[in-house]
């Protein structure tokens, strides 16, 4: 994250830092004091069983931007312990998407597998010191002697075994000669503890499941808890930050830690990024992308990272999202609508401007000299004085937007083209309405009109007011192009928020529209993928990298000029 600025105080001229938020509180607190050498050391834990969404977009900014801003470390690791539901696939994705936002994992790249005998030796050392025990209950008992947070709970018939019992069946258990759920190991800590993550929590569970990375090696696999805190002493994290919904957590972590005497992590809570009218639960894109709401996890409609890349986010706007939201220790929904400013905040000053026409139909000059083209400057981005000029062509025929022409209801607000009314085409001429044509159903097929050759932008010197601009394209140098418009997946705020209704009730039918037909401009041809483009009045585009080719354009539209959200 940024780096403190200066600031002038309310009450004075002396300088004031602008405040810090608390976890840079507690580095500094802990360079204060020498923790640790004065070292940070950060890591960003993804489990592989699904593509990375913006939430974990921000945590990758937290954990990545403090060891930036500390000078110091920080790791990619993988907490691949449940191999029935991680892939590769996930691995290579995760992989792709941090490096896209602009970020290295300069402490190496890990995996909680890395440590599976290690983690195996430390829960031997647990059941030798008399702090863990094989349970053969059914998991629904277990569950059922856990208690209440008022109550506590009952002891396992299995609590006391003997140590050597013990050890023999856990050696048994990696050995594979138990079924799945046929027992598994648990710390022994405190049945009554207030904290129900502290009463005799799962150690290790059998899976016969082949692992992505170890094979068959093993069919006991650590669970979270226990594998977490562990990881993060291997590696020597310094500052080990986690969501919110770990905070209960933590107990558990400082326990195994403070038994088995191995480095001291800690463990650091912040909240979660919630976003309105999205879906941040893995489990749940999953099911839209299994029931084909979406075409797949890179869908431009899904909060995923590549899902937000294939739509036509920056990593820059995101990173400024994330900056934005800041650092807190209170859940809290953002609204969706500052992801949308934080991209067109980004792509204003970098996107090249290009004129496309969506809805066509036909405008003819009819004064314009037939058969003749006429190239007419025009910038490329008013906001980049070294972005420079391009020309367009222009001929007696172009293309503009239907909805920019009307025949009735038009009144003082009306500032596109109408009969009796004058237009300013961009970059070209002020045009005058002479006559239209309508097929057998009244739809307007072509729009006549005159331009006034005095009127030409830069050196206009007709004295015409044109209150409206409209972009166009020109007929013959006009490139086909397929258009995909974008809108909000889900019609509710809190889609997953209703007790009683599945979220799948509230996805909008309408979150996509797909134009064939549209004309673009010559340049277009040339778009290449991750290109922002703004379309002149329509909104920021960028060419679609799964579907488009060199022989179909299609174009993906990112966000419009406007939020025009009527939610």
């Amino acid at each position: 994250m940024d780096s403190p600025k200066p600031h002038k105080s309310s009450e004075g001229n002396e300088e004031a830092l602008v405040r810090r938020h608390f976890i840079q509180q507690i580095i500094d607190a802990d360079q204060a004091a020498g923790l640790h050498e004065g070292r940070v050391h950060t890591r960003f834990p993804p489990e592989p069983n699904g593509y990375l969404h913006i939430g974990h977009a921000k945590a990758i900014c937290v954990n990545f931007g403090l060891a930036a801003e500390y000078g110091g470390t920080v790791n990619l690791r993988f907490d691949d312990t449940n191999p029935v539901k991680e892939d590769t696939e996930y691995v290579d994705a995760i992989r792709r998407d941090i490096a896209w936002l602009g970020f290295e994992w300069n402490g190496g790249e890990h995996y909680t597998s890395d440590y599976f005998e290690t983690l195996y030796g430390y829960a031997v050392k647990l059941i030798e010191d008399g702090k863990a025990y094989v349970d053969e209950q059914m998991a629904e008992d277990i569950a059922a002697q856990k208690g209440t947070p008022t109550k506590a709970g009952t002891p396992s018939p299995f609590r006391d075994r003997p140590i050597e019992e013990n050890l023999r069946l856990f050696q048994e258990m990696r050995e594979g000669k138990h079924p799945e759920g046929s027992m598994v190991l648990r710390a022994k800590i405190d049945m009554a503890h207030a904290n129900m993550h502290m009463r005799d929590p799962f150690m290790y569970r059998i899976k016969f499941a082949h692992h992505h990375r170890t094979g068959d090696a093993w069919c006991i696999y650590p669970m979270y808890d226990f594998a977490h805190g562990q990881s993060d002493s291997i590696e020597g994290i310094t500052h080990s930050l986690c969501s919110l919904e770990f905070e209960n957590h933590r107990p558990l972590y400082d326990w195994y830690i403070e038994h088995l005497g191995i480095f001291p992590s800690k463990q650091r809570e912040f909240a979660r990024l919630n976003l309105n009218y999205t879906i941040m639960s893995k489990r749940k894109l999953l099911r839209l992308v299994e029931d084909g709401v979406v075409d797949g996890w890179d869908d431009p409609r899904m909060p995923t990272i590549s899902g937000l890349r294939r739509r036509g986010y920056s990593p820059e706007s995101i990173r400024e999202f994330c900056d934005r939201v800041g650092v807190a220790k209170r859940n809290n929904v953002i609204d969706v609508g500052l992801l949308e400013f934080a991209l067109r905040n980004h792509l204003n000053a970098v996107a090249t401007r290009a004129m496309a026409v969506l809805r066509p139909v036909k405008l003819v000059v009819t004064n314009y000299p037939e058969g003749q083209i006429e190239w007419l400057p025009t910038e490329n981005n008013p906001e980049d004085a070294q972005a420079g000029t391009r020309e367009l062509p222009f001929s007696r025929e172009l293309f503009i937007e239907a909805d920019d022409f009307k025949v009735e209801g038009v009144n003082k607000k009306w500032f596109r083209l109408a009969p009796g009314r004058s237009v300013r085409l961009k970059s070209a001429y002020i045009v005058t309405y002479v006559d239209h044509v309508e097929d057998a159903e009244g739809n307007v097929t072509e729009i006549h009109v005159e331009y006034h050759p005095n009127s030409k932008s830069g050196s206009d010197t007709s004295g015409i007011k044109a209150k409206g601009t409209l972009h166009w394209v020109e007929c013959n140098h006009a490139v086909d192009a397929e258009v995909r418009l974008y809108d909000r997946l889900f019609l509710d705020e809190s889609p997953d928020g209703h007790k009683d209704r599945d979220f799948m009730e509230f996805v909008n039918p309408a979150s996509l529209e797909v134009l064939k037909g549209c004309k673009v401009e010559p340049a277009l041809a040339q778009a290449e993928v991750g290109e922002p483009w703004q379309f002149t009045r329509l909104g920021y585009f960028t060419l679609d990298s799964k579907l488009a080719t060199e022989e179909n354009l299609v174009f993906n539209r990112a966000v419009t000029l406007k939020d025009g959200w009527k939610g």
